[in-house]
């Protein structure tokens, strides 16, 4: 996915799975915390009105219209957290396995030297 957009663009785009069926419009768009570059998207699906996260790397835009290269029954089962409330590590690591994508690895930390045991005597 370009990551050049203006995440406010997509809100009230049309969403299609892999095959070209509609899913539904774009509601929101949730930011990398890290990054703040735009990673997933809700969609309202109009089924009892259910919103679906689906990732935005993957996805492409296509003459205005989001196409997200999963199957609609895929999307349609993937984890409800609801909408409009920040995404847990472990809710985003749910999604990435549903849509079998490989979760980003955090950056390892710093290897720091603290300096010798304490009792231990250099000889």
């Amino acid at each position: 996915m370009q990551t050049d957009i203006d995440p406010r663009s997509l809100i009230g785009r049309k969403a299609f799975d892999r095959e070209g069926a509609k899913i539904g419009t774009i509601d929101e768009v949730y930011l990398d915390d890290a990054t703040g570059v735009p990673e997933w998207a809700a969609v309202r699906t109009g089924l009892f009105s259910r919103d679906v996260l689906v990732p935005l790397g993957p996805s492409e835009l296509v003459d205005g219209t989001l196409r997200v290269p999963f199957d609609r029954a895929l999307i349609k089962d993937a984890p409800d957290f609801g909408v409009g409330r920040h995404l847990s590590p472990e809710q985003e690591l749910q999604l990435y396995h549903h849509y079998g994508l490989d979760a980003a690895s955090p950056p390892p930390l710093p290897d720091h030297d603290f300096g010798r045991l304490a009792g231990s005597e250099e000889t």
